[in-house]
């Protein structure tokens, strides 16, 4: 057993040691900087999963990062960017998405050392935010404001949400985008925060197309 694992270890470093190079795009200057700011709160030591801390943690996943990635499973936001201002969003652009993408196709070289910029210091616990303080207001696919309420945030209900957008419809006849749930999965529940408080008169109908289940959370109107 011990010769097995050192022969298939022995083969995987020569497969990485003859990869042939073919972009620019390195781990030290583009691909670090990504993994840092939307992927290290989990994917670090002591974190809830494997680390990508350093390149030789990542490059072996790179094919597995880069499958991921361009499927939206990871990070696991659970929305559609930019439909809705949602404040904290870890989810990547198509730039984004293509910078990894061409990376992991070139070679997934590691580049410069000393371009490499300072792991952050992350704490431990859940990598989004909590929901903030307010009154809840259950919804089941839609619902009616009774009074003028601010959103703060929405959580979803359901266990696993394949794609669900969430309007609020004012009494003037204007739509407005609120959230747009995609891939959302109970094991990566958080609450989805408003970038900034969103004043909803009476009368205003937020639903979910298709029906989906959740809540809003509200603070009275001042």
């Amino acid at each position: 057993m011990k010769a097995l694992l050192f022969s298939i270890g022995c083969g995987a470093a020569i497969a990485l040691a003859h990869d042939v190079i073919s972009t620019k795009i390195t781990w030290t200057r583009e691909v670090s900087r990504l993994v840092y700011a939307r992927c290290i709160c989990c994917h670090r030591v002591g974190g809830a999963a494997f680390s990508l801390a350093a390149y030789r943690d990542a490059r072996p996943w790179a094919k597995a990062i880069k499958e991921e990635v361009l499927a939206r499973r990871m990070p696991p936001w659970g929305a559609v960017r930019g439909f809705g201002d949602l404040a904290g969003e870890v989810s990547l652009s198509q730039e984004e998405m293509d910078t990894i993408a061409q990376w992991v196709e070139g070679g997934s070289p590691e580049g410069d050392p000393a371009l490499l910029p300072k792991l952050p210091q992350t704490a431990a616990g859940s990598c989004f935010p909590s929901a903030p303080a307010g009154t809840r207001i259950h919804v089941q696919g839609g619902t009616t404001l009774t009074s003028d309420s601010v959103v703060l945030a929405i959580v979803p209900a359901g266990d696993v949400i394949d794609s669900s957008r969430i309007t609020a419809m004012r009494p003037d006849g204007s739509a407005i985008p609120l959230l747009w749930l995609y891939q959302y999965r109970r094991e990566f529940a958080h609450p989805f925060l408003l970038r900034e408080r969103m004043l909803l008169k009476a009368g205003t109908v937020v639903e979910s197309r298709p029906s989906v289940s959740f809540d809003l959370i509200t603070s009275a109107s001042r």
